[in-house]
C-alpha cells in the first residue's frame, strides 16, 4: 500500500471504451495502493486513433468549478498531482492556477507532468500551448515525462545524440524540475528505443540510460501509463530513480507484450501486425494485474557519469 494520506489528483483525458488518459493511468495507481481522484479534460467515446469518435471537452470554467467544489468541502489536499492531455490554452492556464493552489494547501505535493503535445515531429495540440507549458507549467513540475519531440519543443534544443539529450535534461533541471525522464528517444539501434533519465536529490545528480525493446506496432495510452507507473514507483522506492524507472519499464514491457500477444491471438494466425485494429491493440491492463503489482525484472538501467 502507498500509505495514509497518499492521494492523487489526475487531470487528463477519459474514454468510455478502451485505455488512454485517466482510464490508462488510474487502474495501475489503485492497484499499487493509491487513492485516485480524476478530472477528465475530455470525455470521448474512444480514443482518436479509431475512424470515429464522439464526446465533450471540459473548459477552464468547468475545471475551476470542480476544484472550487473540492476546496469548499476540504477535499483539496493531495500528495500528488498528475496532468496529461490538455487541448486548449485556457484550460492549461487554469491548470497552472490549480497546481499553485494545491501546492499552497500541501507544500509537499509532488506534481507529475506529462506534457502531451505531439510525437514523431508532429504536434497534435495547438501551438499556443507550447509557451504556457514552457514558461508556466514546467517550472511547477517535480517530475516530467516528455518524449523526445516534446522535450525538443520545450527546451528549444534538438536531440540527435546522447550528449544533446543530457543537455536537454539539464535545461529542465535549470527550470526547477527535480526528475526528468525522456520516455522514448530514437537514439537506439534498429528495434530498440532509448529512454534517458536524470534526477537531482540532496545536491547530487543521477543520470540513467535505458535500452528498451521496440515492439512492431504502435500502442495508444502508453505515455499515460508510463507517467502513472513512474509516479507510483518513485513514491514506493523513496525516489530511487534507477529502481523506479526499471519497475516502470518492466511493467510496461509486460503489458505491451501481453497486449500484442492477445491481439495476435484474436486476429488469427494469418494476419500480420500491420492489420491489427485499434480495438485489438487496446492495452490489456486488467489481464496484467500481477505484472502491475509485482514487476518481473527485464530492463536494466545503466548509470551515466
Amino acid at each position: 500500500m502507498a500509505g495514509p494520506g497518499v492521494r492523487v489528483l489526475s487531470i487528463q483525458s477519459h474514454v468510455v471504451s478502451g485505455y488512454v488518459g485517466n482510464k490508462s493511468a488510474c487502474f495501475p495507481l489503485q492497484v499499487l495502493g493509491f487513492e485516485v481522484d480524476t478530472i477528465n479534460s475530455v470525455q470521448f467515446s474512444n480514443h482518436t486513433g479509431y475512424n470515429h469518435f464522439r464526446g465533450h471537452v471540459l473548459d477552464d470554467t468547468q475545471l475551476g468549478d470542480l476544484v472550487e467544489g473540492l476546496r469548499v468541502n476540504g477535499l483539496d489536499r493531495y500528495s500528488h498531482l498528475m496532468t496529461g492531455y490538455i487541448g486548449s490554452r485556457s484550460f492549461l492556464e487554469k491548470v497552472r492556477s490549480v497546481v499553485q493552489h494545491l501546492k499552497a494547501v500541501n507544500p509537499g505535493l509532488v506534481y507529475v507532468c506529462d506534457p502531451v503535445m505531439g510525437d514523431h515531429g508532429k504536434m497534435y495540440v495547438p501551438e499556443e500551448l507550447l509557451p504556457v507549458y514552457r514558461e508556466h507549467i514546467v517550472p511547477l513540475a517535480d517530475i516530467i515525462t516528455p518524449n523526445q519531440f516534446e522535450a525538443e519543443l520545450l527546451s528549444g534544443k534538438k536531440i540527435s545524440n546522447e550528449s544533446e539529450a543530457v543537455e536537454v535534461m539539464e535545461w529542465f533541471h535549470e527550470q526547477g524540475v527535480k526528475t526528468v525522464v525522456l520516455s522514448s528517444t530514437d537514439l537506439g539501434q534498429e528495434g530498440e528505443l532509448v529512454a534517458m533519465a536524470s534526477s537531482i536529490a540532496n545536491g547530487s545528480k543521477t543520470k540513467l540510460q535505458i535500452h528498451i525493446p521496440q515492439l512492431p506496432v504502435n500502442f495508444t495510452g502508453t505515455g499515460d501509463l508510463f507517467a502513472s507507473l513512474l509516479l507510483a514507483w518513485s513514491h514506493h522506492t523513496n525516489n530511487d530513480l534507477k529502481k523506479a524507472v526499471e519497475n516502470t519499464l518492466d511493467t510496461m514491457q509486460a503489458i505491451l507484450r501481453r497486449t500484442l500477444d492477445l491481439a495476435r491471438s484474436e486476429a488469427g494466425p494469418i494476419t500480420d501486425d500491420s492489420s491489427l485494429t485499434p480495438r485489438q491493440l487496446e492495452l490489456k491492463l486488467v489481464q496484467s494485474l500481477d505484472d502491475i503489482r509485482t514487476p518481473k525484472p527485464s530492463i536494466q538501467a545503466k548509470l551515466r557519469h
